[in-house]
């Protein structure tokens, strides 16, 4: 079976190339077809855990290991059940879920994690490599380009459909020569392309002829169809632009899809909705607000992604924060949440050049509460050590008498586990079984000296998963996707939200209504 590809390119970054995708996934898969998603190369902080290859020597290669995550027994030592696997970025692993489809690391062989403006943590097939991540970005095109062939190719041998995304802009002219996402990918997979523009932000008629215009004849005629996104108004204000627009290119305009804020899925990286984020269906009238969570929005902020579901929690006001004053008025009841970090160390100092050290201090010595995840965890601490040049060294926040020690090897697993007794706050999830996931360098322990002193850290999930001060205010977990589990939401808020089936579906309706009709299917046959 060789599979056709269909593939959704922007004129630029965030013009809605990934919930295209996505919708695309699930229109295809509703018209049973087996279907997978791709990108060649993804930069995103937003990572999954999925499941990843069994390697030999050599390039990567080989059969696919279990997927892991599934509730097992638990292993009466830890308490705990693990599995390890692959990073893929966030937005191949929800469109895989879309597609109804298992997801794996061959959907993003390649995934960069930015650690510094000039660095990123470069994973290929799941794994970290260390050689690539030393490499110079135009150096790295001719050394994964067989794998991410090789992924490609053999999903489009067992797949029907593989609906693929770009990425930024293909008329990207600085980075044609080392192009390994666009349309390389597009004339490798001989792709039916859609090109996506942000009309919002104006310009969109002079995107799409200007994004045409750039490529060579050959790429040119791969281009199907344009579609205008976010747009808000009368459409018929449009003409005579996209008949304008066919008559420069030859190519039609075979969607305008209207705003739509609250899709349910989550943003990608750096893109934070224009409205607030409280604005979800528990805010719709004055003073439905019972608590405010405010997510610290530090420059390497990671897996931002896992905070949706708290949008659409009735009474809570979830807003990102970046200074001192807007933490002023949180009441004690309030959370302030330190999400991952992609760079603990300097998001930590970045933090202290804010002034958010002192407000995180001063709302958690007044008993506030306070949540670290990951990262967030990791900078609570006493300390950071950093003997492998990983991370970075330097003093912790001394909100939890823990320590963290940055390790060569970099965890990545899929974790299930119950709380045990927990205080404060959280208390709710005393005996409450969760699953999440693991993503981290670091491995967190009490501080000896503190413990010996009786100011020990309370472990309130097995194997280092979680620990929690004396007052139970201020808790650390290494376990991303807590409130994507339904049982944490019940326990903590008593609320469910809308699943993720209902929200592919709704993607997959909304396409289907507003892209002209036999479009879709066209692109297929």
């Amino acid at each position: 079976m060789t599979g056709k590809s269909v593939m959704v390119l922007g004129t630029t970054s965030g013009a809605g190339k990934s919930w295209l995708t996505t919708a695309l996934c699930r229109y295809y898969a509703n018209q049973g077809l087996k279907v997978a998603p791709f990108k060649a190369q993804n930069m995103s902080n937003n990572a999954r855990v999925v499941a990843g290859r069994e390697f030999s020597a050599g390039p990567p290669q080989g059969k696919l290991a279990p997927l892991p995550g599934e509730r097992g027994s638990e292993s009466p030592e830890a308490h705990a059940v693990t599995s390890v696997g692959g990073e893929i970025g966030s937005a191949q692993y929800f469109q895989s879920l879309a597609a109804k489809a298992v997801p794996e690391v061959r959907m993003n062989p390649l995934l960069l994690k930015p650690e510094k403006d000039t660095h990123s943590q470069v994973i290929l097939m799941g794994q970290v490599n260390a050689e690539l991540s030393r490499m110079a970005w135009r150096g790295r095109s001719a050394s994964v380009w067989p794998v991410i062939t090789q992924a490609l190719d053999e999903l489009l041998e067992e797949n029907d459909v593989v609906v693929i995304e770009g990425a930024g802009s293909p008329a990207e002219i600085n980075l044609k020569a080392s192009d390994i996402v666009n349309m390389r990918i597009a004339q490798h997979a001989n792709a039916a392309c859609l090109l996506v523009t942000d009309i919002d932000r104006g310009g969109a008629f002079a995107h799409l002829y200007g994004t045409w215009a750039m490529l060579d004849e050959s790429e040119r005629r791969l281009i199907r169809g344009f579609v205008l996104n976010k747009f808000r108004g009368d459409a018929s204000l449009l003409a005579p632009g996209p008949q304008m627009l066919q008559d420069l290119t030859g190519v039609p305009t075979v969607a305008t899809l209207p705003m739509w804020w609250q899709h349910g899925l989550p943003e990608e990286d750096g893109f934070f909705h224009p409205l607030p984020l409280g604005e979800g269906r528990g805010e719709g009238s004055p003073g439905a607000r019972s608590l405010t969570i405010a997510v610290v929005a530090y420059p390497r902020i990671s897996n931002l992604d896992e905070f949706q579901p708290l949008k659409n929690v009735p009474g809570i006001h979830l807003k990102w924060v970046r200074s001192p004053g807007e933490l002023a008025g949180l009441a004690a009841s309030d959370w302030i949440i330190l999400p991952g970090s992609k760079h603990t160390s300097g998001d930590l100092a970045w933090l202290r050049t804010q002034g958010l050290d002192s407000a995180i201090a001063a709302h958690a010595g007044r008993g506030g509460a306070v949540l670290g995840i990951c990262g967030g965890l990791q900078m609570l601490g006493e300390a950071l050590i950093d003997p492998y040049g990983i991370d970075g060294n330097g003093p912790g926040l001394g909100l939890l008498p823990v320590v963290t020690l940055f390790e060569a090897d970099k965890t990545v697993r899929h974790r299930q586990a119950r709380f045990a007794s927990v205080g404060g706050p959280w208390a709710a999830l005393s005996g409450v079984e969760v699953q999440g996931y693991e993503i981290h360098h670091g491995q967190t322990a009490p501080h000896s000296a503190m413990a010996a002193a009786g100011d020990g850290a309370h472990a309130v999930l097995p194997g280092g998963l979680a620990w929690q001060n004396g007052s139970g205010n201020v808790l650390g977990v290494y376990l991303h996707g807590l409130f994507e589990d339904p049982a944490v939401l019940h326990a903590l808020f008593g609320a469910s939200t809308p699943t993720l089936e209902s929200v592919f579906e709704g993607l997959a309706d909304y396409i289907t209504q507003h892209f002209q009709p036999g479009v879709l299917d066209a692109l297929i046959g």
